[in-house]
């Protein structure tokens, strides 16, 4: 999710879904210990249950980073040991850390003891070779014995050569199955699934098996299932509409655009808000006009809200 939750759309996925839990893009623990954390850790006090997402290895450097986190306020932090990128690959993290569950553990350990905030982890039924039930078990369990009790799994092994990341969030068959069985060997632990999972359906379907739903990209193409997993989930909707959202959020882009921030990154996460809706592609089309830096006035921009006036 690196490049599209970043704190804009984290603004407007909060303004649909006042319960929803929501993760920050990966953010490696080198960054936040040796750059200009305050600036990477950005985020508006609205978006709060908020969760930091880390990517490391070095079990110091992540308990610093952890630390940093917790005292800018974040809910959680989250080590991601799913993501099989090139760019995580090449610093030794992400899906890496599959193949290493000693260091993983002692991340956690580290970790869990400097902060009060919970850690939890993010990883894959698999990597490579390494990708037998008995593995993924093993696994969890000594990362649990360091301390962990909540584990984010993408119900797909990865294969860190030959598949693209997006390949890698297609090709390999999803395991749903070894999730569920995951919760039923250590029913102590929260146990969350993610991976392949398209609309409120499926979602009600794995919470008969699993503690949670994380989802992705899906929230991308379509922000407004988060509206709709709150009504699932009983949930008061409290007079949410796309177009209470959308003024909402046009008040923020103004805000932002005063402050000096690119129109078109604060544009991009609305694309999917009109996803099914009859004269979808035009505004899709007057959203894009907006963001290539034809953005002129506050009354063009107004119009964008207009457009779920019925």
């Amino acid at each position: 999710m690196m490049g599209y939750t970043d704190r804009h759309a984290r603004f407007l996925y909060r303004l649909i879904s006042a319960n929803t839990l929501l993760f920050t893009e990966m953010l490696t623990a080198r960054a936040l210990v040796h750059g200009d954390h305050k600036y990477l850790l950005r985020y508006n006090s609205e978006e709060h249950p908020l969760i930091l997402q880390l990517g490391g290895s070095n079990p110091d450097e992540m308990a610093k980073a952890a630390e940093i986190g917790e005292q800018a306020g974040f809910d959680q932090v989250n080590i991601n040991i799913g993501c099989p990128s090139d760019r995580v690959q090449s610093g030794a993290f992400g899906a890496c850390l599959m193949k290493q569950p000693v260091t993983v553990a002692e991340c956690v350990r580290h970790m869990d003891a400097a902060v009060d905030i919970p850690v939890t982890v993010k990883l894959r039924t698999g990597v490579d070779d390494f990708d037998s039930y008995h593995y993924l078990q093993e696994f969890v369990a000594s990362t649990a014995d360091a301390g962990c009790r909540t584990f984010i799994v993408h119900a797909r092994k990865a294969w860190l050569k030959g598949l693209s990341p997006k390949q890698n969030r297609e090709i390999p068959p999803l395991q749903y199955d070894r999730v569920y069985q995951l919760k039923e060997d250590f029913p102590l632990l929260e146990i969350i699934i993610n991976g392949g999972i398209r609309n409120v359906k499926e979602v009600k379907q794995h919470l008969e098996y699993v503690d949670g739903v994380m989802l992705g990209r899906e929230v991308i193409r379509n922000p407004w299932i988060l509206q709709e997993l709150e009504q699932l989930l009983s949930y008061d909707p409290a007079s949410c509409s796309r177009q209470l959202v959308t003024e909402q959020y046009v008040d923020y882009i103004k805000q932002q655009i005063e402050a000096g921030q690119s129109p078109h990154l604060l544009l991009r996460p609305l694309y999917g808000l009109s996803l099914g809706l009859a004269g979808a592609r035009k505004w899709r089309q007057q959203l894009n006009s907006l963001a290539q830096g034809k953005y002129r006035s506050n009354e063009e921009l107004q119009k964008v809200a207009e457009y779920f006036v019925r």
